[in-house]
């Protein structure tokens, strides 16, 4: 049976919002992204079967299949293809899930997965601009009010008991662990350095170094006013790509390529579209009984920072030691490029497996509409 390895994987820096990367087109950003995968590895573009790129707000210049158009702008050949996938948050670890699923089966040999959000030029909400996504029928079913997330974010955090302190507390120890491993060097080896205006961009944007519980403490809650979600426990606006480059462990043998990992296991589930973040948790138990681990065989957790409060919630239930989650820092440092989050997370999961050698790595985020993926990576 074919197999589904990653050979490469790599992530621009991460743009805060109006920052640094706001000037160049998302295409632009994904072409970057690929333009390197190939220059990294060598590979020969005209081998890639298929570009599986994520992006949620599909519109403007994120439109017109936005995977093909950066395939096209990185000037690999016209006969490679690209399709664009949404699953909100997640497109982009769905991207991975679709491409390994394509390897497994024998559709492709090789192929790059990841995504891209532009947040500066692509406002959050802009592809509701012109209508609302819910009918009548849905409306029926879940009332008229669209569902907010970080009204959900409030909800898990009271559901969970976590006081404003508790998630002001893990935020400041994002921000620690980010510029921990920024000073240490360990993102150089993930990070496609971009050149704008005569300079080049080789940091994340958004991470802070002078923050205090007290600092944060002095902050208006964002969504209600006795509420504990506020600007700095929440991920950020943030413009960026990531992609990984995958293929059968034949086709890596052929091209002569090693492979870092495999897809060890992959899976998506549903939740309640309010309050909508808590898919991490069932689609962790769902790859935990799929693949046959324990939670005590996982090395290390990439759980997307949404919210602090989403990941407390999720690690209270497994009961997971937080030193293996995000180690490296998450969305409430890092930023949050939606459609490339999902690839940021497994790009940085994967090389901390490598430098640390961990054997296996889980990742899990949640997804608007109340979804979550879980992919589980095993080290080669």
């Amino acid at each position: 049976m074919n197999d589904a390895v990653i050979v490469a994987a790599a992530r621009t820096p991460v743009g805060k919002k109006n920052g640094a990367l706001s000037s160049i087109h998302p295409a632009d950003l994904s072409a970057h992204i690929l333009y390197h995968l190939a220059e990294r590895t060598g590979i020969d573009p005209s081998e890639v079967d298929d570009v599986i790129w994520g992006c949620v707000s599909q519109v403007g210049e994120q439109t017109f299949d936005i995977a093909r158009t950066a395939v096209l702008s990185a000037g690999w050949p016209e006969s490679v293809p690209g399709t664009t996938v949404d699953r909100q948050c997640g497109s982009s670890q769905q991207a991975v899930h679709f491409a390994a699923a394509g390897l497994i089966a024998g559709q492709y040999d090789v192929v790059v997965a990841g995504g891209v959000e532009s947040m500066s030029r692509i406002p959050m909400g802009s592809a509701q601009a012109t209508g609302s996504p819910f009918g009548p029928r849905y409306v029926e079913r879940y009332g008229s009010e669209y569902p907010n997330q970080g009204l959900g974010a409030e909800m898990i955090a009271e559901k969970w008991a976590l006081s404003r302190r508790r998630l002001d507390e893990f935020a400041l120890t994002s921000h620690e662990r980010a510029a921990a491993a920024t000073d240490a060097g360990l993102f150089a080896a993930e990070i496609a350095p971009i050149e704008i205006d005569g300079g080049l961009v080789t940091f994340d944007e958004g991470v802070r170094r002078s923050g205090t519980v007290e600092k944060l403490a002095s902050l208006r809650p964002a969504f209600r006013e006795d509420g504990r979600i506020t600007a700095a426990n929440a991920s950020q606006i943030s413009d960026g790509s990531a992609a990984l480059l995958m293929m059968t462990g034949a086709a890596a043998a052929r091209v002569g390529l090693t492979p870092i990992a495999r897809v060890h296991t992959a899976v998506v589930a549903g939740s309640a579209p309010m309050p909508m973040l808590t898919g991490p948790i069932p689609a962790t138990q769902k790859a935990l009984v799929k693949s046959g681990l324990s939670i005590d065989d996982i090395g290390v957790f990439e759980v997307n920072e949404a919210f602090a409060s989403v990941v407390l919630a999720w690690a209270a239930e497994f009961g997971v030691d937080l030193a293996k989650v995000n180690p490296r820092g998450g969305a409430i440092a890092l930023g949050h490029p939606l459609g490339g989050s999902g690839a940021r997370l497994m790009t940085t999961m994967l090389h901390h497996m490598q430098t640390e050698n961990i054997r296996y790595g889980l990742q899990t985020m949640c997804e608007g509409g109340g979804q979550a993926n879980a992919t589980i990576l095993e080290l080669l």
